[in-house]
């Protein structure tokens, strides 16, 4: 019997339904796009079973439930916004911060740059900073949303996880807390592991030399990114984390940052196929 994947959903999977049934009906679709995703790949072997889990109920206080509006942003949040668009390369004159030049006006040239509208990319960016922001700086959420990550793994019996956007950073945390437990392959796409002033020096464990450690019962991990992807900034994370292997993904301009998209892509199906 193959062994189940362990999936980890990122920003924007708020739902109505209670979180057990929000963790199988995400699974349910998960495991539509990971079939996909062996096709693309020349796969003939079945997929495994995909195990989900939810905790974006944990977040809601307007991280993912209305539609969010970078004017409503904190002070804290628009300091992230603006190191999150330096990231991105934004140049010095679009990139002065909010004293000098509005916020639009950096997401204006980040949607130019990276040829997506103004209207998504102000969507994306807001949803992500205020669902980092709840996660980051709420230590009884941020323990929860790890607890509820590791409780999939282990009862799922899983040993592959596919951790996407935030959730990178759930599973990425709650695998360093818990170094006794064994994971054969762990596949971060999308991730913002590395994203600095928002993220990266934030995390638990605390970086060390510009450095992230790397979760001690993972015996394999891979990092795949689309370089359109907004969120995986900086994409290669092995200039901060000892990931062993780096993929480039093309996912197109509607998928560039969803886990359907990854978990379809013919790379994340060709990381798992050895371990499953």
């Amino acid at each position: 019997m193959s062994s189940p994947v362990v999936a980890v959903h990122g920003i924007w999977n708020r739902r109505r339904a209670a979180p057990e049934a929000a963790a199988v009906a995400l699974a349910s679709k998960w495991s539509l796009s990971l079939a996909a995703g062996y096709r693309a790949a020349g796969l003939t072997t079945a997929p495994p079973s995909v195990a989900g889990t939810y905790y974006a109920h944990l977040l809601n206080d307007g991280a993912q439930g209305a539609v969010p509006d970078l004017d409503r942003l904190t002070p804290d949040e628009q300091r992230w916004a603006w190191s999150w668009i330096e990231a991105l390369g934004a140049p010095d004159e679009a990139a002065q911060g909010p004293v000098t030049y509005p916020l639009r006006q950096g997401l204006d040239w980040v949607a130019r740059r990276h040829r997506r509208s103004a209207e998504i990319v102000g969507r994306l960016m807001s949803a992500f900073l205020r669902e980092v922001y709840v996660y980051m700086t709420r230590p009884g959420v941020r323990e929860r949303c790890r607890d509820i990550v590791m409780e999939a793994i282990v009862g799922s019996g899983a040993r592959i996880v596919v951790a996407h956007s935030l959730g990178s950073v759930v599973t990425y945390e709650a695998l360093c807390a818990n170094p006794g437990h064994d994971v054969d392959l762990l596949v971060t796409v999308g991730s913002p592991l590395a994203l600095p002033g928002v993220v990266f020096e934030g995390l638990v464990p605390e970086p060390r030399d510009g450095r992230g450690a790397r979760p001690a019962g993972v015996a394999r991990w891979v990092n795949i990114a689309d370089p359109g992807d907004l969120v995986a900034v900086p994409a290669r994370l092995g200039d901060r984390f000892p990931v062993d292997r780096h993929d480039e993904a093309h996912l197109g301009a509607v998928d560039f940052h969803t886990l359907d998209g990854y978990l379809s892509c013919g790379l994340t199906a060709a990381a798992i196929a050895p371990y499953a």
